[in-house]
C-alpha cells in the first residue's frame, strides 16, 4: 500500500492550498481517509476524515469552518481544500487509511496505512 501526498507549499495567512492523497495497492473506495497534522514540537493530531461507507466528514475544531475533505474514488484519491489558512496550521500533513468503526473515526491509532507527508508553512 502506498499512499502519496502532494500539493503542502509556502503561503501567507489567509490563502488557501489544497493536498492531495492518493492511494494505490487497496481498493480505496472500502477505506475511510484522513488527514493528520504534526507541527514542530508537538504531537500528531488529528485533522478531517471521511468515512468509505457514506462519505460523512469529520473535522477537528480548530479547523471546521475552513478546511473541507473530500474523495474522489474513480481517482484513488482524497484532497484536504484549505481556505483562511493561519500560521498555526504550519505542519507536516499525512493522509492515512483505515477501517476505523465510527467512533475511532479520530484516532490516529485506528488508521493502518500511512503516507510520508507533505509540508503546509503559513507566514504571517
Amino acid at each position: 500500500v502506498q499512499l502519496q501526498a502532494s500539493g503542502g507549499g509556502l503561503v501567507q495567512a489567509g490563502d488557501s492550498l489544497r493536498l492531495s492523497c492518493t492511494a494505490s495497492g487497496l481498493t480505496f473506495s472500502r477505506y475511510s481517509m484522513a488527514w493528520f497534522r504534526q507541527a514542530p514540537g508537538k504531537e500528531r493530531e488529528f485533522v478531517a476524515s471521511v468515512r468509505w461507507s457514506n462519505s460523512n466528514t469529520y473535522y477537528a475544531g480548530p479547523v471546521g469552518g475552513r478546511f473541507a475533505i473530500s474523495r474522489d474514488n474513480a481517482k484513488d484519491t482524497v484532497y484536504l481544500q484549505m481556505n483562511s489558512l493561519k500560521p498555526e496550521d504550519t505542519a507536516i500533513y499525512h493522509c492515512a487509511a483505515g477501517t476505523p468503526i465510527i467512533s475511532e473515526i479520530m484516532n490516529s491509532s485506528a488508521f493502518a496505512h500511512w503516507g510520508q507527508g507533505t509540508l503546509v508553512t503559513v507566514s504571517s
